[in-house]
């Protein structure tokens, strides 16, 4: 008895081991003698002959995907937002990067001779004396101040230069949009940008380039200001009918643009806006009526489902928007949503 256990021990450790030969095999990165141990075993175990024809399954099926590239607009834009992270954080003190060296060094001397722990103690005593007296030397509230000038010459829109003549910047040249400006008593918008130095363009809204820039803008996580300018112009412009119709790009570029604003921003006022522009397509684009119907069931805004309802109307005869009304009308726990939906839906039945 106390043999089958032990066995039965033996076998399950044996199991757990081959789970990491069976894929190194099917990346043919096991070496032959432990390819020839893994046949071996896998003649007499079920378990771990499924597992591997489980995963040749996977991988057959993954090559039979091509792998994409990341677009060159997303590796810049990431590229940026990186960067500004990095740049906002704090300057790491003198005792801060102590800290970090020693307990790099931690690991490693726990086994070294009582003569490199002397050694360690000694550098880290010299080490605060050098870093006290040159933290006395330079303070750090100096060095932060003396940098930020840098910070913002760079980054700021005075700084900047102005060229309503510049050639529409490629999507992967922009780094972020960091200002939009509309002119009083003019159809002029302003677009401040950063590229390797920040830039300005000027045109109107039927400018490619402005649109191009407002439709990155309408995805800036880092301003929210950004984001609720870019969408109101957007939207505006798809309420006046110019230049959203259609469904060849820019015009579904910009309808885009709108739905994943309306699907994603984590502001309420934006999503609002966002759904008001893509108000006039809701009859001919199932695209857009699919981002409202799930605007209705799942925004945590009422005022954007009680927006969603109304923008219905026109398809309100059709199958799936009836199906989503249902629901709302049982499950929302808004109980003039809920009461909205009922109208809707008794208004269908006596029409049809």
């Amino acid at each position: 008895m106390k043999f089958s256990r032990k066995s039965g021990m033996n076998s399950a450790m044996n199991c757990a081991e081959i789970h990491e030969k069976i894929v190194l095999a099917a990346y043919n990165e096991l070496a032959d003698d432990q390819a020839h141990a893994l046949s071996l075993h896998l003649a007499g175990c079920c378990p771990c002959r499924d597992e591997q024809d489980q995963l040749l399954a996977l991988k057959t099926l993954s090559a039979a995907n091509p792998m994409l590239e990341p677009s060159p607009n997303l590796v810049a834009r990431s590229r940026a937002r990186l960067e500004e992270a990095l740049d906002a954080l704090p300057p790491k003190r003198w005792y801060d990067r102590l800290a970090d060296w020693m307990t790099r060094t931690a690991a490693g001397l726990q086994a070294a001779p009582v003569a490199a722990c002397l050694l360690l103690v000694a550098g880290a005593g010299l080490g605060s004396l050098g870093g006290f007296e040159f933290a006395q030397r330079h303070p750090v509230g100096g060095a932060v101040e003396s940098e930020r000038p840098v910070a913002s010459a760079q980054n700021s829109p005075v700084s900047s230069q102005t060229n309503p003549t510049a050639a529409t910047p490629a999507p992967g040249e922009i780094a972020n949009v960091s200002g939009i400006v509309r002119k009083p008593d003019s159809n002029l918008v302003e677009v401040s940008y950063n590229q390797i130095e920040p830039q300005r363009v000027e045109g109107t809204l039927a400018d490619p380039r402005i649109r191009q820039l407002l439709m990155v803008a309408s995805q800036n996580g880092a301003s929210p200001t950004v984001r609720d300018d870019s969408v109101s112009l957007l939207a505006a412009e798809c309420r006046s009918g110019n230049g959203c119709e259609g469904s060849a790009a820019p015009s579904a570029d910009i309808r885009n643009a709108l739905m994943v604003s309306l699907r994603y921003d984590r502001s309420a006022t934006v999503r609002r806006k966002a759904l008001s522009g893509l108000e006039p397509f809701v009859g001919e684009d199932r695209l857009v009526r699919n981002a409202v119907l799930e605007a209705l069931l799942n925004d945590p805004d009422a005022q954007v489902r009680s927006a969603a309802i109304g923008m219905l109307r026109p398809v309100e005869a059709d199958t799936s928007v009836r199906q989503v009304l249902s629901t709302v009308a049982l499950s929302d726990q808004n109980p003039h949503i809920r009461d909205a939906s009922r109208v809707v839906l008794r208004r269908v039945s006596e029409i049809q």
